[in-house]
C-alpha cells in the first residue's frame, strides 16, 4: 500500500485518520479541502484545482483525504491509487462528531485553510452549500451510495478497498499497518 485515498461524509473523521495512515506508511498527506477552500471560503478553478492534484499525486507515496468527484474517483487520485480507505460510520456518530466539531472550532477561532474560520453560522444555516453540518446531513446516504456502487464497479477493480464502520474498526486497521510496517 503506497498510495491511498480516504473517503467519507464530512465530519467522519477522514482527515484523522489520513494523518494516522501517511504516518504509518511513510507518506505524505494530501488534504483536498486545504487546495479547495482559498481565502474568504472561495472554490479553487477547477481546472487549477486538477491541476495542483494532479502534481500532487504524481509521486510515489502518497495519502489523499477527501470527495472531489472531479479529482478523486473521476481524477487522478483514484486512477493512481492502490488502496481506498473508506470510513463508513454511522449518520448518527457523523453528526454528533461534525457538531462538536464545528462549535470547537467556532469558539476557539481555529485557523482551518487559507486563513478561514468555521462560520457560527454553520450551527443554524439550513442550505448545505453554506453550512457542514447540513452539508454532512444531506451528503451521507448519497456518498454510502456512490461508494457502494465504486466497490462494484470494474472500473475500480485495481483498486483494495477497505471499509471501516467505526472508529474502534479503524484503530485496529492502522494498528496492524503499523505492526506490518515494522516488520
Amino acid at each position: 500500500m503506497r498510495r491511498v485515498s480516504v473517503v467519507g461524509t464530512s465530519g467522519s473523521g477522514k482527515s484523522r485518520l489520513a494523518r494516522r495512515i501517511a504516518a504509518a506508511i511513510g507518506a505524505p498527506w494530501i488534504e483536498l479541502d486545504a487546495a479547495h477552500h482559498q481565502r474568504g471560503w472561495e472554490p479553487i478553478d477547477p481546472e487549477r484545482f486538477l491541476v495542483e492534484v494532479d502534481r500532487a499525486t504524481s509521486g510515489d507515496r502518497w495519502v489523499v483525504d477527501g470527495n472531489y468527484r472531479a479529482v478523486v474517483c473521476e481524477g487522478p487520485v483514484w486512477e493512481r491509487a492502490d488502496t481506498v480507505v473508506w470510513l463508513d460510520l454511522p449518520r448518527r456518530t457523523v453528526m454528533r462528531q461534525i457538531v462538536v466539531r464545528t462549535v470547537r472550532r467556532t469558539v476557539t477561532r481555529e485557523e482551518l485553510w487559507n486563513g478561514n474560520r468555521e462560520p457560527l453560522s454553520n450551527l443554524w444555516r439550513w442550505d448545505p452549500e453554506r453550512s457542514v453540518i447540513r452539508w454532512a446531513w444531506t451528503r451521507h446516504h448519497a456518498l454510502r451510495r456512490r461508494y457502494l456502487e465504486a466497490m462494484a464497479d470494474e472500473r475500480w477493480a485495481h483498486l483494495d478497498f477497505v471499509r471501516v464502520r467505526s472508529h474502534v474498526e479503524a484503530d485496529r486497521w492502522v494498528q496492524h499497518l503499523g505492526d506490518a510496517s515494522q516488520r
